[in-house]
């Protein structure tokens, strides 16, 4: 067996690990999504459970994002590359949002934090 087909089994097999695995937290951060969403009534306003969700969705992309740029040690051929470099470009730009809506949200968490500490002092 060729060095070159010996890589190209070795790769395969931790892309796919790595896309499972990313697979696998999508689920469980649904699922816990869920459950707190159940347990809160209902309630979509509450920022720790969006919170965490979208943690647990950053946190996959990596390691989904991972997994496409291992696999292009293994593209032969430039129209591959091409969807390649596409599919890391989109999961490159939705990490980005998704970033950007942890920020977001955390920094509104924050701030309703002190609006309620301030309506407390003011009502002693």
């Amino acid at each position: 067996m060729e060095f070159e087909q010996i890589l190209y089994i070795v790769v395969t097999c931790f892309i796919h690990v790595l896309e499972c695995i990313g697979i696998l937290i999508i689920m469980v951060g649904g699922l816990r999504t869920f459950l707190s969403y159940v347990r809160s009534g209902f309630n979509a306003d509450r920022h720790d459970i969006k919170l965490g969700f979208a943690r647990s969705l950053a946190f996959s992309l990596e390691f989904k994002l991972a997994g496409e740029i291992l696999r292009t040690v293994i593209t032969k051929t430039i129209s591959e590359m091409y969807v390649l470099g596409a599919i890391i470009l989109l999961r490159a730009i939705l990490t980005v949002v998704i970033h950007y809506e942890i920020k977001f949200e955390t920094e509104n968490e924050r701030l309703e934090q002190e609006q309620e500490h301030l309506e407390q002092k003011h009502t002693e």
